[in-house]
């Protein structure tokens, strides 16, 4: 049984995801801290963070992980006929900080993995233009958004949120839209539930995920600049 290791003061330290823990499934090591270059090497890795309020910082590795590849996804045939109705707008990067907000909030009800340090790390990875966002209006209200971290070809989902229905799901389709014009094999999930679920998301082993990680981390990254506005979503 491997024993849980306790990260040192180097950011670029991680141990190998093969050594996670099997119970809890995935948890890798402890310790360390939330700065830009140990996030950003987590991630290169397969690794994030996950852990609540008086707890150290958690990292994680899960055997297996849930996964959805854009360029395969296709809304169903429900989400497709709300997407018709065209009676909201997407946009990329127009409101990070509140979107974060709201999924903290929306999480606090029963003790949030969005704690203030997560929130002031994400906040800071967006201002060096690694993380970014999906917000959904409907008659000018932020109703739905989503946030994640994109490195190289690959885009890591953190959280989503909604308090109209369907808000979420249709931040999502143009999320979907977005990373399948970008070329994106993949969008990490982390860890499986109904509501990712039913979106297309599967769940996927391990290897073969470090397999599709270690071939589209160190290429071109999505050049975001050009994206940031209103997300078109045409199916």
């Amino acid at each position: 049984m491997n024993a849980l290791a306790w990260l040192s003061e180097d950011p670029t330290l991680f141990p190998d995801i093969d050594d996670a823990l099997t119970e809890p499934n995935g948890l890798l090591a402890a310790g360390g801290d939330l700065s830009e270059p140990r996030l950003i090497e987590a991630y290169r890795r397969g690794i994030f963070p996950w852990f609540e309020d008086g707890q150290p910082i958690l990292w994680w590795s899960p055997d297996s992980r849930c996964v959805i590849d854009p360029l395969s996804f296709s809304p169903g045939r429900s989400l497709a006929k709300r997407i018709r109705k065209a009676d909201f707008e997407l946009r990329i990067d127009d409101a990070f900080s509140q979107v974060i907000d709201h999924c903290q909030q929306r999480t606090g009800d029963t003790g949030t993995w969005i704690t203030d340090e997560m929130k002031a790390a994400y906040l800071d990875l967006h201002d060096s233009g690694f993380a970014h966002s999906f917000e959904c209006y409907i008659n000018g209200t932020l109703c739905g958004g989503l946030y994640g971290l994109s490195i190289g070809n690959l885009f890591f989902g953190e959280s989503m949120f909604h308090h109209v229905t369907d808000a979420s799901k249709l931040a999502f389709t143009g999320l979907m839209k977005t990373m399948a014009n970008a070329g994106c094999p993949m969008v990490d999930c982390q860890l499986p539930n109904p509501h990712l679920l039913s979106l297309g998301a599967f769940e996927l082993p391990r290897d073969q995920f470090r397999q599709v990680l270690d071939k589209h981390i160190d290429k071109p990254s999505i050049d975001w600049s050009q994206l940031r506005g209103v997300c078109p979503v045409i199916w």
